[in-house]
């Protein structure tokens, strides 16, 4: 967004705009789209909207400002919640999605490596990634993930549940940096992790989050890879799935991937030693 401060609207001003007849935001988009578009772009002629939807909450609307997303309420616009929305019926999280797709977009203009498309699996500096080998570890899974992520914490028990593979995990600050960096600047960090992850045990963390650590290099990979969210797993044929995902699809894409790229390849070189469990 270019604009960071929000003026207040009144909904009388809504009301006013709504009653005016205004030509339709996208091809497809109701009236109702089509005019909340309209008042927004004129209440914050600094920000370039890009789409207005009906959300899956009732009375809130998905007002899209190019990769990034608000929800709004017609009946006070004043407040852009910024944020995802998580069906937890289904442990669905249904904004991560369009999140990715919408970074995605924004990493093929800018680098020319689309999100929808397989990444190079083998180039991942796996020396930055917690290395936890479950098995005979001959298969290979790929995480990023934040311990301040809930879907993230309800993904590690399904992950626990693989066999013979290698699971290495990217930690992101998506959510902060004093709890990632707690895990990584522990004396054990795979251990912390487990421990804080599955038990929500604390107590292997460092008190001082201090020391040197992958944190922003990994965050900077992230970005490279059009991860917008956590979960995000990658697969050794370099597909992913993003949000939370049970483990008999992990398992079916693990298998896949594996018998599609043969023995998995060694990742390059990298001057940062893996920290293992």
């Amino acid at each position: 967004m270019k604009s960071n401060r929000l003026p207040v609207l009144g909904i009388a001003s809504l009301v006013a705009m709504l009653s005016f007849g205004v030509p339709a935001a996208a091809a497809g988009a109701t009236k109702e789209e089509a005019r909340f578009m309209a008042f927004l772009q004129k209440t914050h002629p600094g920000t370039r909207f890009t789409s207005v939807n009906e959300s899956p909450v009732p009375g809130v609307f998905e007002v899209w400002m190019g990769p990034n997303v608000a929800y709004v309420s017609p009946r006070n616009p004043r407040y852009f919640i910024m944020g995802r929305v998580l069906d937890t019926a289904t442990l669905t999280d249904m904004t991560g999605p369009k999140l990715a797709r919408a970074q995605g977009a924004r990493v093929e203009t800018e680098t020319g490596a689309a999100e929808g498309q397989p990444i190079a699996v083998a180039s991942l500096p796996l020396g930055d990634a917690l290395k936890f080998v479950q098995g005979n570890g001959s298969r290979a899974l790929y995480v990023f993930s934040d311990p301040g992520c809930g879907f993230c914490r309800r993904l590690e028990p399904e992950l626990a549940k693989l066999q013979d593979v290698t699971i290495y995990t990217f930690v992101i600050p998506f959510q902060g940096r004093q709890l990632p960096q707690s895990v990584l600047c522990a004396a054990n960090p795979s251990k912390a992790w487990h421990a804080l992850m599955l038990d929500g045990d604390a107590s292997g963390l460092s008190p001082r989050a201090d020391c040197a650590s992958p944190l922003d290099r990994n965050l900077e990979l992230a970005r490279q890879l059009g991860v917008s969210g956590t979960p995000t797993l990658f697969y050794a044929d370099g597909t992913r799935t993003a949000g939370y995902v049970a483990v008999s699809e992990i398992e079916r894409r693990v298998v896949a991937s594996s018998s599609a790229t043969g023995p998995v390849a060694r990742a390059k070189s990298n001057p940062h030693p893996e920290k293992n469990p």
